[in-house]
Parts: structure tokens; sequence; C-alpha cells
């Protein structure tokens, strides 16, 4: 018998954001006090390419709010290291070959509850919104390929599972589609590696699956599977 589990999917909206919003591409971050802007190793804030409130009944990060950065300077695929059969100490800060740390942060927060000052100069800010739907696994266990949070990922290569470095096996939380566009504003520099000069993408346009640590070990201990 195959799992039905509950899933959202995410709708990017197309009247641009004027003020902050929780749920948006783009925008205003929304931060836990303390937390700063993640900036990449190359010395540039990292762009925020969404954000949304993770609904309540999507255990265990119900009602977290969860944010993806990536630098718009430093477009590649996400490679994971490994010590001891768990994803190294701190991977989230960890060297990612050739690059001397990661290029993205994607940070799962509990106490995010104002707006940073500004918004995100880069992307365009648009609203999200989350709707429900069944996500039935076809033969294969196969999820839908969409933008969703919950559910089942669509796994374009076959499933992957990694242990924290805290031993907890992390679990699936979100999934970007393959070339998914995140258009930019005008006059912004153009991505590497990216087919248009209007939009950037996360991780070379690669399908994207977070997973995140279930024992909460820290707010940044999310590992972003790349497929295609």
């Amino acid at each position: 018998m195959r799992t039905v589990l509950p899933a959202y999917a995410v709708e990017v909206g197309t009247e641009p954001l004027i003020v902050p919003a929780r749920n948006s591409v783009g925008g205003w971050p929304y931060l836990d006090q303390g937390q700063e802007w993640p900036e990449c190793f190359c010395g540039e804030r990292m762009a925020l390419f969404f954000q949304f409130d993770i609904p309540g009944d999507l255990e265990p990060f119900g009602g977290d709010h969860l944010l993806v950065f990536h630098c718009r300077a430093h477009n590649d695929a996400s490679d994971p290291q490994f010590a001891d059969g768990r994803l190294v100490p701190e991977y989230w800060d960890a060297p990612q070959p050739p690059y001397p740390a990661p290029f993205w942060r994607v940070l799962i927060q509990s106490r995010a509850a104002l707006s940073a000052p500004e918004a995100e100069p880069s992307l365009c800010a648009l609203p999200l919104a989350l709707r429900p739907f069944l996500d039935t696994p076809n033969e294969e266990g196969v999820g839908a390929q969409a933008f969703k949070v919950g559910g089942t990922p669509s796994w374009a290569q076959g499933p992957e599972c990694y242990r924290c470095a805290c031993g907890a096996d992390l679990v699936y939380v979100c999934q970007v589609p393959e070339g998914m566009d995140f258009a930019v504003y005008p006059g912004q520099p153009e991505q590497p590696y990216s087919v248009r000069a209007d939009t950037y993408w996360l991780f070379l346009g690669n399908e994207v699956y977070l997973l995140a640590c279930p024992a909460r070990c820290d707010p940044a201990a999310v590992w972003p599977v790349n497929q295609h």
C-alpha cells in the first residue's frame, strides 16, 4: 500500500510585495533574534530566494520558519562531505570543495517573529501561498514533482539518506523542482551558469530536496540534495 503523506504545494504569486510577508520569494527575511543575514565566503551577502512558515501538521518542523539563501555570485551543485559515515561536523559551515565554505545557507528557525528592516535587493519580492494536496506516490514510490513542502520526494535519481553529525537521520522537508526560475530586478548582475539574465537559479537549476536534522542541533542543520 502506498502511503499518502500530507503535503502543501508552494505557489508563487504575481503581485509584487510592498510590505514584509512571512511567505515570500525574496522580500524581507524573518530571522530569529541574533541571527545575522548570511554571507557567502566571498564576502557577498547571500540572496534570500524564498521563505515560508512550515504548516503546523508537518512534523517535526510544523510551525517553524524556513529560509533558503544562496550566493548569486556562486552557482554550483552541493557536494556532501562525510566523516565516520555521517556528514562532517558543522557541515553547514564546512568546506565545500573547491570552495572554502558553502555558498548557501538554509535555516529552520522557531522564533522568527520580526522581519529584517530591509528587503532582499536582487530577487523580485513575490508572495507565496501554501495549498494542501494529496501527494500520492506512484508505483516506484515517487511523489509529485513540484515546489512543495511535506509529502514524498520525487527523487530524480533515487532516494538519498544522510546522517547528521549529531547522529540523527535527516528527514525530508521541502522540494524545489528542476529548472525553477527566480525573477530578479532589472540591472542585477547575471548569475554564473544561468540561462537567462533576468532570473537566478538554485544549485545550477537542479532539483533540490531539503533534508533537516529532526534533533534541531542547529538552525542551519539542513542538507540540500541536488539531483537532475
